[in-house]
């Protein structure tokens, strides 16, 4: 064990970590979940005090001898991502994570000079490697830039998910059904029709979710505690956030009005909705799925779903469509963690929202689940997909919504008269029409022709 000091006191820490008496205070203080930030968390954390070293050396601020230190210290912390264990649920503003980011810095830069762990003489976890920063704009900044490299995973994903849509619709372009509304019968549509819609319900979530990705690239580092970018030098912010984009490989931007960056979570607050409409089109999706395969015998079963395991413990032989019902599972937590940022979101308190880790937490998680599932969902689901053509045809000849196609020829109340007494006798429309002489064969033959 080793003893360091913070301005509470005398902390006793284990002496092979690297973390100082603020992070061990957090870890005692936050056991709510055992749950920690993904490494590319930490990572990120780390390529934004390697940007603000060197702004801050070429602002004159810190010698370049502490500047080349920190960022040899960041970069073998890059490589420890055990070492940053605070809960997600944690103090506000995230201080205790960006304290747990410094203390690791210092203690690694100490071991480098050959000092011993908690000797903050030479470099301060507060006075040099947060130098010119603060937690409430360092730690939204990376939270930013964590769920843009995610989100841009998550784009690739929902490609390829609309593009294996895309390909059960061209294969079922040919396949006539009923068409339903209301959950009753409709006029008909193609198999194709209703699986290049949910490709195109995808691809239009996709192009919602860049909208959301990109607003995130508006970032607060720079505004330091309030918004007034107070202890940074002149300069520094855009040095830092030029370094920073270079590092992170991502087009960053100084946010339009420093306070506001602070006031508002605004970016993640928009991301998590784009995230929570996907979530919606899935739900939606994944419960279309499970109804057009619903049977074998008693429901639609329009469609078959690749059998995965068996369904049931007490039914022999039972198949249930597990893959829909996991991934609706799945889009219930996106919205609940979406409901989560929405009360963070209002959360906010003059010159501060302090709920970002909350915030951050939730759409990480959010997008972990969709990035590791929907490739899964794609391959099992939807890739072995397959159309019930006679089922299709025998349930279409039986619906009397086929009488619409007839009310050009005679009329609305007629087609009604047709459709009713088509279901009371069980007699398809299209023969219903032409025995009653409202049309001729000939003319059912061209009305009906796809039928």
């Amino acid at each position: 064990m080793r003893r360091e000091k913070d301005t509470l006191g005398e902390v006793d820490i284990e002496d092979q970590v690297y973390h100082g008496a603020q992070t061990q205070r957090a870890l005692d203080n936050f056991r709510a979940s055992g749950r920690t930030f993904p490494d590319d968390f930490s990572r990120a954390y780390l390529l934004l005090k390697k940007a603000c070293a060197v702004a801050n050396a070429e602002c004159g601020k810190l010698d370049v001898r502490r500047k080349d230190l920190l960022l040899k210290a960041c970069e073998r912390a890059e490589k420890m991502p055990e070492q940053f264990k605070v809960d997600v649920f944690q103090a506000g503003a995230g201080t205790s994570f960006n304290m747990n980011i410094n203390e690791v810095v210092a203690n690694i830069a100490a071991e480098i000079m050959g000092d011993p762990k908690g000797d903050y003489s030479r470099i301060h976890p507060n006075d040099h490697v947060n130098m010119s920063q603060s937690s409430n704009d360092t730690f939204p900044t990376v939270s930013h830039i964590v769920v843009i490299w995610k989100a841009d995973q998550l784009l690739k994903v929902l490609f390829d998910l609309s593009g294996a849509f895309r390909e059960r619709g061209r294969r079922f372009s040919g396949v006539v059904k009923s068409g339903r509304t209301h959950l009753m019968d409709a006029t008909p549509v193609t198999a194709g029709d209703e699986f290049g819609a949910y490709a195109a319900a995808l691809e239009r979530s996709a192009d919602l979710l860049k909208y959301g990705r990109d607003t995130l690239l508006e970032v607060p580092l720079g505004s330091t505690a309030t918004g007034s970018g107070a202890n940074a030098p002149e300069g520094f912010k855009d040095k830092a956030l030029n370094r920073l984009s270079e590092l992170s490989g991502l087009p960053l931007k100084i946010a339009g009005d420093s306070f506001e960056s602070l006031q508002s979570r605004f970016g993640l607050s928009v991301f998590s909705g784009c995230l929570s409409v996907l979530a919606g089109e899935l739900n939606r999706i994944a419960n279309d799925l499970r109804l057009l395969n619903s049977g074998p015998n008693t429901g639609l079963a329009e469609i078959r779903l690749p059998p995965v395991q068996p369904g049931s413990s007490i039914m022999p032989g039972k198949v249930n469509p597990v893959m829909a019902e996991c991934l609706n599972m799945i889009c219930f937590r996106v919205n609940g963690n979406h409901a989560a940022v929405s009360e963070a979101a209002r959360a906010g308190q003059l010159e501060l929202n302090v709920m970002a880790p909350v915030m951050a937490h939730s759409i990480l998680e959010s997008l972990e689940l969709l990035i590791n599932y929907l490739p899964d969902f794609q391959k099992r689901c939807v890739e072995g997909i397959e159309v019930d053509k006679e089922r299709c045809r025998d349930l279409l000849i039986l619906n009397p919504s086929l009488a619409t196609l007839l009310s050009n020829e005679i009329g609305y109340d007629r087609a009604a008269e047709l459709a009713q007494e088509s279901l009371e006798k069980g007699i398809p429309v299209p023969e219903l029409a032409v025995k009653k002489g409202l049309i001729s064969k000939e003319q059912a033959g061209k009305i009906f022709k796809n039928i």
